[in-house]
């Protein structure tokens, strides 16, 4: 008998990763949003509850990434059924940590698996890649991890094309996120029109730098690979705070420190957890010095995707 209820977690992602704006995202532990996927006898996929939104997001089934995701997976697997979907918010919104990914990613993973996994999990990030491009463009390095976990390299969109990079052992992730909010719509304005020639040619060594570096299990060659020339420059005055946080995050030890998606989120990779405390100590408090609380969460850097829960 085929189920009638499939309930899916997917994870917070980190993007960008310093150099690999809008083609690199990594999966991150135990955060991230719950979506609830039913069968119905009415026509359609309809939302029913939001929950943990504060009211925010919109239940239009055409303006909401889960609704847009489960009806790309119904395209895509070309099968007509309605639909159901409870949305349990666990990620801030305008956070920085793939908030509107996670939706997608939960939703048509639980799609999927209520329509008998018609699809490949690599086969659901075209979907969720419509569903992004509903509130903040075309692009896949949230959706990717939070479907596949680990860190993944999206090499192309249409059609999509992403590469699984290996993870350095031990490697750990701070992500410290301030009490305010950045539209991706506003940090993404904030993104120069044109990029000189040498800051595109720093930028392409720093990110097949980064790229080697995971494959050899290289931290040293990792931390000279993380600092971004273009876009990570453009977008700091936007986040009171982040700049003294990434400084002390380098100055207790941190590989590299930048700003996590669009932020304000600030992400630090570690050698180890021991490390990642201390890290996380001291760029809470660079916030506080600038009047404005946090919150910290610590993952390893390597971890799973979309799941049932």
């Amino acid at each position: 008998m085929s189920e009638s209820v499939v309930r899916a977690f997917a994870p917070a992602t980190v993007a960008n990763l310093g150099p690999g704006f809008d083609v690199l995202g990594l999966a991150v532990q135990s955060i991230g949003d719950t979506v609830s996927v039913s069968r119905s006898k009415v026509p359609g996929v309809r939302i029913l509850e939001i929950t943990g939104d504060d009211g925010v997001l919109p239940k239009d089934p055409a303006k909401n990434t889960a609704a847009v995701a489960a009806r790309a997976v119904l395209d895509v697997a070309g099968i007509e059924s309605g639909l159901e979907i409870h949305i349990e918010k666990g990620l801030p919104l305008c956070s920085g940590l793939g908030s509107s990914a996670a939706s997608a990613a939960a939703a048509a993973f639980a799609t999927n698996a209520l329509l008998g996994s018609p699809l490949r999990k690599a086969e659901l990030i075209a979907p969720c890649v419509e569903a992004e491009a509903v509130v903040s463009g075309r692009h896949a390095d949230n959706v990717a991890p939070a479907l596949l976990g680990g860190l993944v390299l999206v090499r192309h969109v249409d059609p999509v094309d992403v590469i699984r990079l290996p993870v350095p052992e031990g490697l750990t992730i701070v992500l410290v996120t301030p009490s305010c909010a950045l539209p991706t719509k506003e940090a993404r304005e904030a993104l120069p029109a044109a990029v000189e020639m040498s800051s595109m040619v720093t930028h392409s060594a720093q990110l097949a730098a980064l790229v080697s570096a995971c494959y050899a299990n290289d931290l040293s060659l990792l931390s000279r690979s993380l600092v971004d020339p273009v876009v990570t420059p453009a977008r700091l005055p936007l986040i009171p705070g982040a700049s003294r946080s990434i400084d002390a995050a380098l100055g207790a030890g941190a590989l590299g420190a930048s700003i996590s998606g669009a932020g304000p989120s600030i992400f630090a990779l570690c050698r180890s957890a021991r490390s990642a405390d201390r890290v996380a100590h001291v760029m809470t408090e660079a916030f506080l010095d600038a009047g404005l609380e946090s919150s910290v969460h610590i993952s390893p850097a390597d971890c799973p995707g979309a799941r049932r829960v």
